[in-house]
């Protein structure tokens, strides 16, 4: 089980965008994701015609390792870690490790 799922709300944890709040648009095979509006880079791309995109330069959002990202727990307002655990009924859920509130219902 991820800890980390999209449309999750998390915090950034290490690099130029340090301390940003995102949502996690897509989780990648490789133990990266991408969020919204973070670690954004600029690509050059060539027109194609055929396809009727016009060309120029475009931002958007590159993958970041999973290991930079934190859960944000809405009761601390604050990065939190995240823990898995069996209910009684057999269902994986997760759970805060600070307060130990669950997250999924």
């Amino acid at each position: 089980m991820r800890k980390i799922r999209k449309g999750d709300q998390v915090v950034i944890r290490a690099g130029r965008d340090l301390g940003k709040r995102g949502v996690v648009l897509r989780v990648l095979d490789d133990d990266t994701a991408i969020v919204e509006g973070v670690n954004m880079i600029k690509r050059h791309s060539r027109p194609n015609p055929y396809l009727g995109t016009p060309g120029g330069i475009i931002q958007k959002e590159a993958p970041m390792d999973i290991s930079n990202i934190a859960l944000f727990n809405p009761a601390t307002s604050k990065p939190d870690r995240v823990g898995v655990k069996r209910l009684e009924d057999g269902r994986k859920v997760r759970f805060f490790k600070s307060n130990g509130e669950i997250i999924d219902s």
